[in-house]
């Protein structure tokens, strides 16, 4: 499992408030952008984003999360991570952590980190996993500010909202 999680290029997140509104949000990066720190503990770096805050909004709430990467390229399996997070400043876990990869991508920086104490993990079946391609660093935006390469507003909210004097 520790292998195939610092192999990983994305996973996805679910939370959930103190009252039970749940979200699930997608993280991506480089292979091992999620650290396993040690046996039963892994960690990601949270960026400057969209400002909704709801991942992070959640675990200060209710630290439990759910974790699940899915390996579309190579694999093609699944690995669900359950466990309870806590927010830990950069500064603090490169104190604590000085072998953390420094970002090489211009605009990226963690402000932050995410560590799971993983209560379980167990494998997702491969069985309606798809088999997707990889695509060139070219293709991708990484730390990119540029509205229509993270997507602009391709659901015409902002339009719509602006449309009806919101």
């Amino acid at each position: 499992m520790t292998g195939f999680v610092a192999r990983q290029e994305m996973m996805f997140v679910a939370t959930a408030s103190a009252l039970g509104h749940c979200d699930c949000t997608f993280r991506a990066g480089p292979p091992g952008f999620v650290r396993v720190l040690s046996a039963g503990r892994v960690a990601w770096p949270e960026y400057r984003g969209n400002g909704v805050m709801a991942s992070l909004g959640n675990i200060l709430e209710n630290p439990n999360v759910g974790l699940i990467f899915v390996d579309f390229l190579r694999d093609v399996i699944g690995l669900h991570v359950n466990g309870h997070a806590t927010i830990v400043p950069d500064a603090e876990m490169r104190r604590a952590f000085p072998d953390l990869p420094v970002e090489h991508v211009p605009g990226r920086r963690a402000e932050r980190w995410v560590n799971v104490h993983v209560e379980e993990a167990y494998i997702h079946c491969a069985k309606h996993i798809p088999r997707l391609r990889k695509v060139t660093a070219e293709e991708r935006a990484w730390g990119t500010d540029d509205l229509q390469r993270k997507g602009g507003d391709f659901f015409h909210v902002a339009a719509e909202q602006q449309l009806q004097g919101r």
